[in-house]
């Protein structure tokens, strides 16, 4: 791994979340990193992560989902994994499958 691509230090940076655009965003080193989602009754659909590819494979997808879900619990809201990086993410931390909404019969 050459030094362009060192492990980015994640841990003090903090992710946003505008309400009014529906996105938590994270920048890291100049590069804007978010989550797009939308919120219907009782249901947080988490639609679309981007990651800049100077930062790609960091683990800025990871917290910006981490992120997203801990904020679906707090506010005793159901995860719509619209997003093939969410739901690939959910399937691999079992603490977050219980926020997954069932799929209407």
């Amino acid at each position: 791994m050459n030094e362009d691509h060192a492990m980015l230090n994640l841990e003090h940076l903090d992710v946003a979340h505008d309400d009014g655009a529906q996105t938590f965003s994270l920048s890291v080193a100049g590069q804007l990193a978010h989550l797009d989602y939308h919120r219907r009754p009782g249901l947080l659909s988490l639609d679309h992560t981007y990651v800049p590819p100077p930062i790609e494979g960091q683990g800025v997808a990871a917290k910006l989902t981490q992120f997203a879900l801990d904020y679906a619990r707090r506010q005793n809201l159901r995860v719509v994994p619209n997003c093939s990086y969410v739901a690939a993410f959910i399937a691999q931390h079992a603490e977050y499958q219980d926020l997954v909404a069932q799929s209407p019969r």
